[in-house]
């Protein structure tokens, strides 16, 4: 019985996790000098800069602006996975048991 389960529930963590990877998020700095897009698997896909916002001779602006537009991206993404995996426990408790689905998150 738990086996079954067990083994459902890794195959739910692998197609949540496919999933993951096609959701896209942003996280931006400096009035968009800097723009990031993440996956929700926290992987950074790309990062752009708007040239005319920034100061190149500045290298600790722009290295200040990077940081905090991935860790805007990153924390975006973050909270993109949380909501995935939530929904994916409550999918996983049996019918009559929603409430509990408050336990995890």
């Amino acid at each position: 019985m738990f086996g079954n389960l067990l083994g459902d529930m890794e195959e739910r963590q692998k197609e949540m996790r496919e999933n993951l990877s096609t959701l896209r998020v942003e996280g931006s700095s400096g009035d968009g000098a800097v723009m990031v897009t993440a996956n929700a698997n926290r992987e950074i896909i790309n990062i752009r800069f708007d040239k005319s916002k920034l100061d190149w001779e500045d290298a600790e602006m722009v290295e200040d602006l990077l940081i905090a537009a991935i860790n805007e991206a990153l924390q975006a993404a973050a909270e993109k996975e949380a909501e995935e995996a939530q929904n994916l426990m409550k999918d996983m408790l049996p019918p009559g048991f929603g409430d509990l689905s408050d336990l995890f998150g």
